[in-house]
């Protein structure tokens, strides 16, 4: 009697062992015989290259051959497919002349091995000195594409691994600065000439740049030329650029005006990263007199909210652009739709039925989906029954058939549909299938008539995949161009990590002051001019994705804030002593002698309130505070002499400092403190709460670090109660701003009520980046 294994075994279709000898792994196999295509594809395969078993690698090679080209076709490769196709829509109505085709298809060419070798030495020889130059940086398409003009049947795979094999002979392992990707070389400087110490160097005029940030932009007319080079790795290159007659619609329906765009998700809250998105998008077509669109990129209906939607718009108005039409990707979904049943009819898109782990699991191997050449009738049908919910969710995608084999892991087929059975937050229950990004940014892109499509730099692989879709559906392309993304010192910048901050309330918040959310800077009392001002300064040129230090930022706010925050006085730690008036205080440091509106009153009792920190038992020369027998000056007041000193239980408690007030001011004390007084007798001064914030993170750059929560600061928020105030502070409202002495700049908090005035500090008065200027 047979065993169970025995059984199942026996009961196992042949292909199955057939294929397992070649080396397949189970999953890889079983998923084979799925597909009779791919299986009758597979069989052939096997039995014209005369194996029953093989090693793994070369079991790979036969699944590629099975599942890439049709068994038995004299025209193997996509180089002679495109040369066939080309010939054959020139053909018009006179009959196949059948040598002609075979000759321009390169039908029985035999390319040697030792032909593209030699071949490739030639090539490297005449491109040796840049070779040394760039090293691995050297365009290796490029290369293979100058083989190829010799040998255009050649094994695009062979070339370009016998070219891989010869630079590594000819340039050795790679280098640490090999594997660092190469940043656009500025222009250098002339070397300063130094002069005589009389004379005075006059500054050099600003750059065009430095002028106009955005002159780096081409106009909408200039876009024809090719965008990218597409190398496919058969040897395949696509160029992409608009032909004339898509450019000229394209102008007509913008009427030649810059057309960009800023595209958030709606998943979280905004960060400073985007203001300078903001900046770049909303800054170009203002200053061209174009348009952008705040466009919302909600292809993921698990992710979003209204609240996140509603908090963009309102940050977004804060920053102070004004959106030419508040748009979302849902908008299209009708027209993405029918755009995704043409790239399957064009033969260009398959419904895969691979898991997500099979699918990693392919790309890793650079080996094709059993689905992938399944009959184009099979994926439209498919496709419509996913779009009526007929497929269970995570049964089935949507494929771009791109390149599998490609270097670029961002032409390995990408996902364009999936299936998720959740309603939309904008579009409703109507859909049960959703866009991913990848397939739906550049199409929105085109059919926005966007003339720029701007990002940042980690975008710059998917390039190749923003343009093959475009090319593929032969629609309209913007200019597409990417900039270094912004990150500051001692900070995190990702959504993902962000929201982690929030959910596990490691923070009080999307609008905690620690975090540079655009909605905590607000709340902080930083204003959106400060913001723009430090992104301008930076400049938006395609640079190395450098870290920003906080302090550069805290330049630019502290630079305005200097200007437009009136000063008040206020005490943190109490101390009594005595005297009594009404004085006049500046606003700011150079208010006019004449203008009654630059001053506010001071009242100044028998009982003011000093900093703790302002007195010393014991005096020294370099301390300017108060000591028994010293005089300063009270700021706006008068100076005061300490003449005894009032202790409670022990030494350490002072309670009472007695002095002497000059009401001649004839004494002139180099120490100047600020005060608060009583109001008036035995009563209190008036009592806010203060916030204190340090960086959020100790680390400089903690995103480098396996536990990066770990590196939170534990003193970057302090609260302290019943600090005292001047009276005049009473009717301050959410929004206002102070200098408060010597202490830093303030602003209202909301969660300041009636009784009891909450307040941030937005920076401190100390400036140890700003002394040499902003760099």
């Amino acid at each position: 009697m047979a065993t169970g294994e025995a059984a199942a075994a026996a009961a196992s279709p042949p292909e199955l062992a057939s294929f397992l000898a070649i080396g397949l792994d189970q999953r890889t196999a079983e998923n084979a015989l799925a597909n009779r295509k791919v299986t009758a594809n597979l069989t052939a395969v096997i039995a014209e290259a005369g194996v029953s078993g093989c090693d793994k690698s070369m079991g790979n090679l036969l699944y590629t051959v099975a599942t890439k080209y049709p068994a038995n076709a004299l025209i193997k490769s996509p180089a002679q497919l495109d040369a066939a196709l080309s010939f054959l829509s020139t053909l018009g109505p006179d009959p196949l002349d059948t040598a002609k085709f075979e000759e321009t298809c390169g039908v029985g060419v035999v390319v040697s091995t030792e032909e593209i070798q030699s071949t490739v030495t030639d090539i490297l020889k005449e491109n040796m000195e840049a070779i040394v130059e760039q090293r691995y940086h050297i365009n290796v398409g490029s290369l293979c594409g100058q083989v190829r003009k010799w040998y255009p049947w050649g094994d695009a795979k062979f070339i370009k691994e016998e070219i891989d094999k010869r630079l590594t002979e000819i340039l050795g392992p790679k280098t640490e600065a090999d594997n660092v990707k190469p940043v656009k070389k500025k222009k250098e400087k002339p070397a300063k000439v130094e002069e005589k110490k009389t004379a005075v160097a006059a500054p050099a005029p600003p750059s065009e740049e430095e002028l106009n940030p955005y002159s780096i932009f081409p106009q909408p007319e200039e876009n024809l030329k090719v965008h990218t080079e597409i190398f496919f790795s058969d040897g395949n290159i696509w160029r992409a650029h608009n032909r004339k007659d898509i450019l000229e619609k394209h102008l007509k329906a913008t009427g030649g005006k810059v057309m960009t765009r800023f595209p958030p998700e709606p998943n979280g809250y905004l960060h400073i990263g985007h203001a300078k998105a903001m900046f770049i998008d909303f800054g170009l077509a203002k200053e061209r007199n174009g348009h952008c669109y705040l466009r919302f990129d909600d292809t993921n209906p698990e992710a979003e909210k209204k609240e996140y939607i509603d908090h963009i718009q309102e940050i977004v108005q804060w920053m102070g652009w004004e959106p030419y039409k508040v748009t979302y990707t849902s908008d299209y979904f009708q027209e993405l739709y029918e755009l995704a049943v043409c790239l399957i009819k064009k033969g260009l898109a398959y419904v895969d039925h691979q898991t997500p782990e099979e699918i990693k699991e392919y790309r890793e191997k650079q080996m094709n989906s059993p689905w992938r050449d399944r009959p184009i009738e099979e994926s439209l049908k498919l496709f419509e029954d996913m779009r009526h919910g007929l497929v269970a969710e995570g049964k089935a995608t949507l494929r771009m058939k791109q390149d599998m084999q490609n270097d670029n892991k961002n032409m390995a087929d990408l996902i364009a549909y999936r299936i998720k059975f959740t309603p939309h937050p904008h579009a409703g229950d109507k859909w049960f299938i959703y866009p991913s990004y990848d397939y739906a940014h550049c199409l929105v892109d085109s059919l926005e008539n966007i003339t720029h499509s701007l990002c940042t730099l980690e975008f710059d692989i998917r390039r190749p995949s923003y343009y093959w879709l475009l090319v593929a559906l032969d629609q309209y392309q913007p200019y597409v161009w990417e900039y270094s993304r912004l990150n500051i010192s001692n900070n995190v910048m990702s959504k993902r990590k962000l929201n982690k901050l929030v959910t596990e309330k490691w923070v009080d918040g999307w609008d905690d002051p620690r975090l540079l959310t655009l909605a905590g800077l607000q709340r902080r009392g930083v204003s959106s001019t400060a913001i723009n001002s430090f992104i301008r300064g930076m400049g938006i040129t395609r640079s190395d994705n450098s870290l920003i230090r906080v302090e550069r930022l805290e330049y630019h706010i502290r630079e305005e804030l200097n200007k437009v925050a009136p000063r008040a006085m206020v005490v943190i730690t109490n101390l009594d002593y005595g005297t009594i008036i009404d004085l006049d205080a500046k606003k700011w440091p150079d208010a006019p002698g004449d203008d009654a509106s630059a001053y506010y009153k001071v009242p100044f009792s028998r009982t003011v309130y000093i900093e703790q920190s302002d007195f010393r038992v014991k005096d020294s020369k370099d301390y300017y505070g108060l000591a028994p027998g010293k005089t300063v000056l009270l700021r706006y007041a008068f100076p005061i002499k300490c003449t005894e000193v009032i202790y409670g239980d022990n030494s350490d408690n002072i309670v009472e400092i007695r002095t002497e007030y000059d009401p001649s001011k004839a004494t002139k004390p180099k120490g100047v403190l600020h005060w608060v007084a009583e109001p008036s007798p035995g009563v209190n001064p008036l009592k806010v709460e203060i916030r204190l914030f340090e960086k959020l993170f100790l680390s400089e750059n903690p995103v480098e670090l396996e536990d990066w929560l770990g590196d939170l600061n534990p003193r970057s928020k302090e609260v302290i109660k019943g600090a005292y105030a001047v009276p005049s502070l009473a009717t301050a409202a959410l929004g206002d701003k102070f200098q408060f002495e010597r202490l830093g700049y303030f602003a209202v908090d909301s969660d300041s009520t009636a009784e009891e005035l909450v307040f941030n500090r937005t920076v401190t008065l100390r400036d140890s980046y700003g002394k040499a200027g902003p760099k």
